[in-house]
């Protein structure tokens, strides 16, 4: 008995079909396979697709000896076709309906992921039943789990960041602290560089926090935090290391003449009045420096000895003044600002 199948019938059960004719011309082409290759209805079967394996003749009839068995085969019209010019293999199998014609289904092999993607197929590009819809949920698990791995591991990045970033940060001013300056230190010396260094203490804070409390301190110390940055270039560091202490690097810099200028225009800075809550609040301070070009070998210890040596210095000369200290010799005279 023969059944004849709606055409709709057969595009949802194969929508990778070819049906042919007797003189192998093609009668119809599935929906999916047209998205595949540009083939239509009058195209010969030759020249829609190459049998790889098995290796057959000329003729219809050779390939319905065949028929039952899986084919390998390629698209020779396919639209999406690498940038490598390697076209896919994929698979078929052959129907001899009588008459002469013949049902072609195709599907992909082992190129399945590539294919689909390259072609931007879905599940319902495929028939309900084919393995690759299954396949292509597969596809799609293992891409929402990859998914959230990269998320997830992006969040860890960014909170590593973030860690590493707060290890080396004073929460108060936002500026490094004592660990990332004596690092910073450490890599400029080992790399011979060159750099003048200042030691900074607050002159007159413990009056603020005496006076108007910690709260006032805190702020006094953010606004400084923001003076200080406005000194130093990018490639520079400043660094609270203490209470009301701070340590600021110029890399590159060999002018001591320059650091004193510097040192001075950040007393003048300090010394104008923050108000905070109404209250004045009036600092200033005290500075020592010294500079990597004074030393042979300059040992991070021994700079920052010295350029506390000078801003001693500098405090018991009447405090709002900066010294240069240099090495086997006393610091020079305590310049006020």
């Amino acid at each position: 008995m023969t059944v004849a199948l709606p055409l709709d019938v057969l595009d949802r059960m194969m929508p990778m079909h070819l049906l042919f004719d007797g003189e192998g011309v093609v009668m119809r082409a599935g929906p999916t396979l047209r998205r595949l290759a540009e083939v239509k209805e009058g195209d010969s079967l030759s020249s829609v697709l190459r049998v790889l394996q098995p290796r057959l003749g000329t003729g219809i009839g050779r390939l319905f000896q065949h028929e039952g068995r899986r084919l390998t085969i390629q698209l020779r019209q396919e639209v999406a076709v690498p940038a490598e010019g390697h076209r896919s293999r994929m698979r078929a199998v052959v129907y001899e309906l009588g008459a002469g014609q013949g049902l072609m289904n195709i599907f992909f092999g082992a190129d399945v992921a590539s294919g689909v993607a390259r072609h931007g197929l879905s599940a319902g590009d495929f028939a309900a039943f084919d393995p690759t819809v299954e396949i292509l949920f597969l596809m799609e698990a293992q891409s929402a789990v990859l998914g959230e791995f990269q998320r997830l591991n992006t969040r860890l990045a960014d909170a590593r960041s973030l860690a590493e970033s707060q290890a080396v940060t004073d929460k108060l001013t936002g500026l490094k602290n004592r660990r990332a300056m004596d690092r910073h230190l450490t890599d400029l010396a080992e790399e011979r560089a060159v750099f003048g260094l200042m030691h900074l203490d607050l002159d007159y804070f413990k009056s603020v926090n005496d006076t108007l409390g910690h709260a006032a301190g805190d702020y006094v110390l953010s606004v400084v935090g923001k003076i200080l940055r406005d000194q130093v270039r990018k490639g520079d560091m400043v660094a609270r290391v203490g209470g009301d202490e701070f340590i600021l690097v110029f890399a590159g810099c060999s002018d001591v003449d320059l650091m004193r200028r510097i040192a001075e225009r950040i007393i003048l800075r300090l010394e104008e009045p923050i108000l905070w809550e109404g209250h004045e609040c009036r600092i200033s301070g005290s500075i020592g420096i010294t500079m990597s070009t004074f030393y042979d070998i300059p040992e991070p210890d021994r700079l920052m000895s010295d350029a506390d040596v000078a801003l001693y210095l500098s405090k018991n000369a009447g405090r709002a003044r900066c010294s240069v200290a240099t090495p086997n010799a006393p610091p020079d005279e305590a310049r006020p600002a």
